[in-house]
């Protein structure tokens, strides 16, 4: 940049730069701090330059003391040679080299004043400032000019130029108008926007703004940084040869690039004519090139009267072609237009400019391009007719072709899985009834096929016509209809085997069908039999006799004998088991050999044949068991019934004996007794037969046996007749006794007694009437020694009483106080013995046993004892003393003496009884029952 500078003239007066020159001393004299600011600013502009030719200072008075530094440094600001430095180490070396330096800067118009070699190889701080800032000054500040002025004045003037539009700066000096930051911040986004965003910066921040100047215009404006952002800040006035310094340093980064912006738009200008022409030419040759390449490919196209295979690629290519009439020609004829426009405009320019004619390239003329542009319209010509022709065959061709396909998709659709149908093997495992469904089915089919032959004879036909119209795809069309035509014969094939196929299986099954049926009649009934010979032979059997089970042996023995026919039954049925199964296997037929008509299986028969075999000689062994067990019950049979035969007369002889001594005997009533007693011995030894027919009846009960057709009498009837034997004779004899008793009691005399005894008995007219019967299953006892109401009643009137209605219920209130309805022989000869006897008063009584126990005062209990059965013997309690509470009652008071606590209750029901009065209670207690249903109460209240 300097080096473009050196072509121009530049003269100051000498006034002017002593002036200066003394300021300067004035300045530095005055404020140090200004020192340490150009010491470090015109270092860092020193660099700026020196980092060009590869070397730098750091001490500014110390490295230009050689004079080297100082002369490399003007070399590169200045782009001019100077003379040869010396290059020796002495002092006058040095001299020389700062002399050579400071020649070159007088050279170019600069008076230095009081600046001396001596004083800057001494190292004088203030003469090399004020040396290096008259060489910032020459080189960097004095040829800058705005609007006619220069230097100072200039810079500032630009500075105020470019910072005018920005808020808060205001320049007006190189010192405090630059200490915000704001001003260097304002010169780098006015020139470069990009490195800095000025609205975010802060007027309170200065050394943040500086600092961002700085940093931004080193990094990206390769400007150094000369000054410390505190030092500015903190300076009341910021050294302004420094600013201006650096500021410069500014103006030459943007006004250099302004500058040759400028010059380059002048270039360009003369150039972009140039450079439009040459477009043109080139668009030109573009456009050309292109629009021919487009009618090269086009007219092939155009010309190509290939058909095409389909209706739609047919279309297609109609449809292109139209698009190529409305969106692709339309902007070629455009273009070829505009090219023509161009090529005359470009030419036009040229001929102004004083340039050649355009001349394209080979080819590329406009009448080349008219020429292609004719051969294009010729092949244009037809092309739509020869398109719309093409489509007319191909859509005749295409319903053909559609009409096949509708046909064969029908025809493959119905076809579909028919042969899979017909190649079905499943009449093999099928039944009677669905074989013959499957043949109807099969017959349905076969019409239906043969509906379908025309469909196929259409679809050959039209297969046929597209060949001779040469249809594109006639090769797939053939294949699909040989397919069809092949499919079409196998299934006429298999149509046919599947007939035959159906109709020999269901003449098989029929065979199997009959034979099933056969099978059926025969094996229910068969399996019948077995189940009824099975439950007949294993029937629990009950017989009494050997006749029974003899004749269960002659059943058996039958049954045996039919068992050949049986098993010759069963192997027929077997057979046509195995003929089905022959069937099945000789002729592969998977279908199972189950009887549909029976539920009985050849394993089932197998089985209950065995199990019948099994049976019969069990049934064998258990019949002769049971004839043995039969033959041993018959021998118990005829044991027992040898000796029942002989008790159960005995014992009803005996009965009978006893009862016509009940009624025929005479004499006295002790001779009787004997005889009876003499009776009762004879019985009670003839036991021991009882007792061993009991042990035979034991061992008959033992082998459950329980019918005896040898007798009539069972144990039961012997027991029942032994023991009414044993009451009989004890009631007998208990009644004899009575009647002792009795007559001795009331004074009765034996002939009365015998009166009394042949007058009931001659009204006693059922009196032991079938007293004893074995035909029943248990003995009765018939009513005896009992008269009725009117019995009584014709017997008390035989006697000579006078009855009437009322004394007769007297009477009856006496001799049948429970109202039975009938009259002991014992409560008869009480009221008879209380009619006829001579009756004591009851004062008699009580007058006869005061005398009697006048002397047995405390023996009172003995005294009762020997007198109180006779009393209530006489009935002189119920008749004369009232109930017996009472009597005895009344007998306590006869007995003052008695012993306090002495009961004569308990005397009188007896621990010392007589042996007569025991013997009515307790040895002979059926009596009561026997001989007199209702015996007395007074007696029945004492016992």
């Amino acid at each position: 940049k300097e080096g473009h500078h050196r072509s121009y003239t530049y003269n100051y007066e000498e006034d002017e730069y002593m002036t200066q020159e003394e300021e300067w001393d004035r300045d530095l004299l005055l404020d140090p701090a200004w020192e340490k600011q150009q010491r470090k600013t015109f270092t860092a502009w020193c660099n700026s330059h020196l980092r060009k030719a590869g070397t730098q200072i750091e001490n500014i008075e110390e490295d230009f003391r050689n004079g080297l530094k100082l002369m490399l440094l003007l070399e590169v600001i200045s782009g001019e040679r100077l003379p040869k430095p010396d290059r020796g180490k002495m002092r006058f070396h040095k001299i020389a080299n700062v002399n050579k330096a400071l020649d070159y800067i007088a050279s170019k118009g600069v008076k230095l004043v009081s600046i001396g070699a001596e004083e800057i190889v001494d190292g004088n701080v203030k003469m090399t400032l004020g040396m290096i800032w008259t060489i910032i000054l020459r080189f960097a500040i004095q040829d800058i000019s705005v609007e006619e002025t220069s230097a100072k004045e200039g810079l500032l003037l630009w500075c105020q130029r470019k910072t005018a539009p920005y808020r808060n700066v205001n320049i007006q000096n190189f010192h405090l108008s630059w200490k915000d930051g704001l001003g260097l911040c304002a010169l780098i986004h006015r020139h470069r926007p990009d490195l800095i965003d000025y609205s975010k910066l802060n007027k309170d921040d200065p050394i943040g703004n500086i600092n961002l100047a700085m940093e931004i215009a080193e990094k990206h404006l390769d400007i150094p940084k000369m000054l410390d952002a505190e030092d500015i800040v903190n300076t009341p006035k910021p050294d302004e040869r420094a600013i201006m310094t650096y500021v410069s340093c500014f103006y030459h980064a943007f006004a250099g690039a302004e500058q040759a912006e400028t010059a380059a738009n002048r270039i360009c200008k003369v150039l972009a004519v140039n450079q439009e022409n040459e477009r043109l030419m080139e668009e030109y040759e573009r456009l050309a090139s292109e629009l021919l390449e487009w009618i090269r490919r086009t007219i092939p196209w155009l010309e190509n009267r290939t058909p095409e295979k389909t209706m739609q690629a047919m279309q297609k290519k109609l449809e292109d072609f139209r698009d190529y009439r409305r969106k692709h020609k339309p902007p070629k004829v455009q273009e070829k237009c505009q090219l023509e426009i161009n090529f005359n405009t470009l030419q036009t320019k040229l001929r102004i400019s004083n340039r050649p004619a355009f001349m394209p390239s080979e080819g590329k003329m406009v009448s080349d391009i008219a020429g292609a542009w004719q051969r294009l319209e010729q092949a244009e010509k037809g092309y739509e007719e020869w398109l719309l022709n093409e489509i007319r065959r191909l859509e005749r061709l295409e319903h053909l072709a559609e009409k096949f396909r509708q046909k064969a998709s029908t025809h493959e659709q119905w076809a579909y899985g028919k042969e899979q149908i017909l190649l079905q093997k499943d009449y093999e495992s099928a039944s009677l009834t669905e074989v013959r469904a499957m043949l109807r089915k099969h017959e349905a089919f076969e019409s239906d096929l043969a509906a379908h032959q025309d469909r196929v004879e259409q679809i050959a036909a039209i297969a046929q016509e597209l060949n001779e119209l040469d249809y594109h795809d006639a090769a797939s069309v053939n294949d699909r209809c040989q397919k069809i035509c092949d499919q079409w014969d196998s299934l006429g094939t298999l149509t046919q085997k599947r007939r035959e196929a159906l109709e020999r299986t269901e003449k098989l099954l029929e065979t199997i069908d009959q034979l099933h049926l056969e099978f059926a009649k025969r094996a229910a009934p068969f399996n019948n039999w077995m189940e009824g010979a099975m439950e007949d032979l294993q029937d629990m059997f009950i017989v009494h006799s050997i006749e029974e089970i003899q004749s269960l042996i002659t059943a058996h023995d039958q049954f045996k004998a039919t068992l050949p026919e049986a098993d010759g039954e069963r192997q027929a049925i077997l057979s046509i088991q195995n003929e089905v199964e022959k069937v099945i296997q000789s002729y592969s037929m998977r279908i199972s050999a189950s009887n549909p008509y029976s539920t009985v299986t050849v394993e089932e028969i197998r089985t209950k044949w065995e199990k019948v075999k099994q049976l019969v000689p069990q049934r064998d062994q258990s019949l002769q068991e049971e004839l043995a067990r039969q033959h041993a019950n018959e021998r118990l049979r005829r044991q027992f019934a040898a000796q029942a035969n002989v008790i159960g007369p005995w014992i009803q002889t005996k009965m009978e004996e006893i009862a016509r001594s009940s009624i025929e005997m005479t004499g006295p009533l002790e001779d009787q007794m004997n005889q009876l007693k003499q009776y009762e011995q004879n019985i009670i030894n003839y036991k021991h037969n009882i007792d061993k027919l009991e042990g035979d009846h034991q061992l008959i009960q033992e082998a459950l046996v329980f019918d005896n057709k040898h007798t009539n009498y069972t144990m039961e009837h012997i027991r029942v007749g032994w023991e009414l034997l044993l009451t009989t004779i004890a009631r007998t004899i208990n009644e004899v006794e009575t009647q002792i008793l009795t007559r001795d009691a009331k004074g009765i005399t034996q002939e009365q007694m015998n009166d009394f005894r042949a007058s009931f008995n001659h009204f006693d007219r059922v009196q032991y009437s079938c007293f004893f019967s074995f035909s029943n299953s248990h003995c009765s006892l018939k009513q005896n020694g009992l008269m009725d109401h009117d019995d009584f009643r014709a017997c008390l009137i035989s006697m000579g009483y006078d009855l009437g209605e009322a004394e007769f219920a007297r009477i009856m209130s006496l001799v049948d106080p429970n109202g039975q309805g009938t009259v002991t022989f014992q409560s008869f000869i009480d009221f008879m013995t209380r009619e006829t006897a001579d009756t004591d008063t009851a004062e008699q009584v009580i007058a006869s046993f005061r005398i009697l126990a006048s002397d047995k005062v405390s023996h009172c209990a003995a005294g009762w004892e020997l007198i109180l059965p006779f009393m209530m013997l006489s009935g002189c309690f119920s008749a004369e003393f009232g109930p017996l509470e009472h009597s005895l009652g009344q007998l306590h008071k006869l007995t003052p003496s008695c012993e306090p606590g002495c009961d004569l209750t308990s005397h009188a029901t007896g621990r010392k009884l007589p042996l007569f009065l025991h013997g009515y209670m307790e040895e002979a207690p059926e009596f009561g029952m026997l001989s007199s249903q209702q015996p007395d109460p007074l007696v029945s209240e004492l016992c």
